[in-house]
């Protein structure tokens, strides 16, 4: 990508996450697994981090936990002949009966298109996936990726289009939603070739490593645990991340367009990954 075209998306992002506060990398996360991995730009706003054998990678974690708002960062995954390696972008708690958003990227053969996987967890449970193919190309600049968790719903937008959302209907329907448990904000990369391409039949070709994902610009609007604990300090300000709790009608067109053109899986159209055999509630609810 030009500097001329990257300073262009650059500008186009941060007209896009206005109100967002700027965080840094270096200062802002730490690097708990495989820290020799990772490389920072000299002034931490940029981060690459390298996969460069089955059993190292690389991990980022925000150094302060939070109980809602938004996490957002440009990102250029690994090009080229990337099968086998996962590069992810999510929010999670700790311990028993977690919570988890996810934004995965299962890479593919030279040619063949990324997969951008989506799950969320809430008390331990997920299979809430859908699964998309991105309508660019993800390895030949930066592209934003948004997750926004407020008390309403949690949206996942990909450069500032909405592609998913999930409502909170846990009150009226009984549907678990994550609303207590602090999450810290991850990165990471790291090797899945049993599973990630094609269903495992494409393994990964170990003399292309390193296979290097590149971050920049990273963006947190948090609601952030305080030293009296999340339990103190986060809920009594959660009414700011409410948000309008909904799409606009623009953004619900648009979050159609990617369903209806790139959604290649739905967890709802697959009772093979129903618990029970029985069709979540959620599914025959409005998700918007």
């Amino acid at each position: 990508m030009g500097s001329s075209s990257r300073a262009l998306l650059l500008a186009a992002v941060a007209a896009a996450v206005a109100g967002l506060a700027a965080a840094n990398f270096r200062d802002d996360c730490d690097i708990p697994w495989e820290p020799q991995n990772a490389r920072f730009t000299s002034d931490g706003n940029g981060l690459s981090m390298s996969l460069v054998s089955n059993y190292s990678g690389c991990m980022l974690r925000t150094k302060k936990q939070f109980i809602y708002g938004t996490v957002s960062t440009l990102i250029q995954l690994v090009p080229g002949d990337s099968a086998g390696t996962v590069t992810t972008y999510y929010a999670s708690s700790v311990g028993d009966n977690h919570d988890e958003i996810d934004f995965e990227f299962l890479g593919n053969e030279t040619g063949q298109p990324y997969t951008i996987h989506t799950n969320l967890y809430a008390d331990g449970v997920g299979k809430k996936e859908m699964q998309f193919k991105p309508w660019f190309d993800p390895t030949t600049g930066y592209h934003n990726y948004t997750i926004s968790w407020s008390p309403c719903m949690i949206v996942w937008y990909v450069d500032s289009v909405p592609i998913r959302v999930f409502r909170n209907y846990q009150a009226s329907h009984g549907v678990a939603f994550p609303t207590s448990r602090p999450m810290f904000a991850y990165s990471s990369i790291w090797a899945a070739e049993d599973w990630a391409t094609q269903g495992g039949r494409v393994k990964t070709d170990w003399s292309k490593a390193p296979f290097v994902a590149n971050y920049d610009n990273i963006h947190l609007d948090l609601c952030e645990c305080g030293a009296g604990g999340c339990a103190t300090s986060c809920p009594a300000a959660a009414a700011q991340y409410n948000g309008a709790c909904q799409l606009s009608p623009a953004e619900r067109g648009q979050m159609q367009w990617v369903q209806s053109n790139y959604r290649i899986y739905n967890y709802c159209a697959d009772p093979k990954q129903w618990i029970n055999g029985q069709k979540p509630v959620e599914c025959d609810l409005a998700q918007y």
